[in-house]
């Protein structure tokens, strides 16, 4: 039977050496400690955590509470997004809040937890502050603002949803905008080019995402049109907010086959599938759905593990893959939805369990093994970093795409 998930692997010879001398005929023990592939949660709560402010100073019960909830997640999960919504990041101009970001995201790197800023440039939870300039000047302060929190940034945060959901932005109608001002004046384009060039000047190296949830054709244009003006995407971004019911697997191939025809880079980088009633199918945008109380069923919580895993399944067995982002950690994290991996009391779904049991057991390595007379042996494994042990001492080394031979020193 074809093994479905060899693009995640890597085979490699492996030499044991203490000092100058090979281990030979010895058994080794090596073990996965963190995968190479980012499944994510959203960190938001990192930030209550870390404030320093009188005013939100939380008392030791809370503390605490916080600290079970990121524990919990990120025992499992490697991958936080961060929030920098400029209307609430940067409410009154010129007074951004990264003192408190920084401390997040030096939370998350102390985990050993990768982040992602979310995101630059987006229509909705615009700064009001914006309104009062013209198009142009709008323009170069959001660029400012990109070069600003990618320079500053930069090393904590290296991965970024630069703009949000380009295809509505300049027809967006809800309320005025000062981006959709501009982006209406500019064309779709025009305004993702000004951000990527503007984002790749102040940070070469960071990993730049086009993100949306409108998945339609009109979507496929726009990356297209993108690649064709020379504009460096370096990942798409699919949004899957299934409030209305999960895809299921044949809507998710479908997806995949879509955008698979770039040849980029994937990330599902805000994922939901609800353990409860599922929202009505005439609901044209989630926020429309103003509930009081959206409660989480038994029912609906095994639903929501069995349509997940499905999902996660499908999703790591594709090569283009890289990242699934949970969107809510806790239940009513988002629209008061029941699509958290966690209860609000921070107990454990299905969910959670069935996936922790997928991403720290059935897709990590743990291999027992013998060194021959040369000291080497041969093994293949998930990439990411790795724990080796031998006659009671440890090493740490990564497996990456190079294979080849690794020498590792004990």
């Amino acid at each position: 039977m074809p093994d479905t998930l060899k693009h995640r692997k890597t085979s490699v010879n492996m030499r044991i050496m203490n000092e100058s001398r090979p281990v030979a005929n010895r058994p080794v023990q090596i073990r996965q400690t963190g995968q190479e592939f980012l499944f994510g949660v959203g960190g938001f709560d990192a930030l209550t955590l870390v404030d320093k402010t009188p005013a939100a100073t939380l008392k030791e019960g809370q503390k605490a509470f916080l600290n079970e909830r990121l524990d919990r997640l990120f025992s499992v999960m490697n991958f936080a997004t961060l929030p920098f919504y400029l209307g609430r990041y940067e409410p009154t101009e010129g007074s951004p809040d990264e003192a408190r970001t920084i401390a997040a995201a030096e939370y998350f790197r102390s985990k050993g937890v990768k982040v992602k800023g979310h995101p630059l440039v987006w229509h909705t939870v615009c700064a009001d502050w914006l309104m009062r300039y013209s198009n142009k000047e709008i323009l170069e302060k959001l660029k400012r603002r990109i070069e600003r929190e990618m320079t500053h940034f930069k090393g904590l945060i290296d991965i970024w949803d630069l703009i949000n959901e380009v295809v509505i932005m300049p027809v967006f109608d809800k309320y005025d905008n000062a981006v959709t001002r501009v982006c209406k004046e500019l064309g779709r384009v025009p305004m993702v080019k000004e951000v990527f060039d503007a984002s790749r000047a102040a940070n070469p190296s960071a990993t730049l995402i086009l993100n949306d949830f409108d998945l339609s054709e009109d979507y496929v244009a726009l990356i297209d049109s993108c690649l064709q003006a020379g504009i460096p995407i370096d990942v798409i971004g699919i949004q899957s907010h299934q409030h209305q019911g999960y895809w299921g697997a044949e809507k998710t191939h479908k997806i995949l086959d879509r955008y698979s025809k770039f040849g980029l880079p994937i990330h599902f980088t805000e994922n939901t599938i609800i353990s409860g009633d599922i929202m009505p199918e005439h609901i044209v945008d989630l926020n429309d759905w103003q509930v009081d109380a959206w409660p989480s069923t038994p029912e609906g919580e095994e639903r929501q593990a069995r349509e997940l895993l499905e999902m996660y399944s499908i999703l790591f067995a594709h090569p283009l893959v890289e990242a699934i982002t949970a969107w809510s950690a806790v239940d009513g994290g988002w629209l008061k939805a029941p699509g958290g991996l966690l209860h609000e009391d921070n107990s454990v779904k299905p969910v959670f369990t069935e996936l922790e049991k997928k991403i720290k057991g059935e897709w990590m390595t743990k291999v027992s093994l013998t060194t021959n007379a040369s000291g080497e042996l041969n093994f293949e494994g998930f990439r990411g970093s790795y724990e080796l042990e031998c006659d009671g001492k440890k090493a740490a080394f990564i497996l990456d795409k190079k294979g080849g031979t690794i020498t590792v020193g004990v």
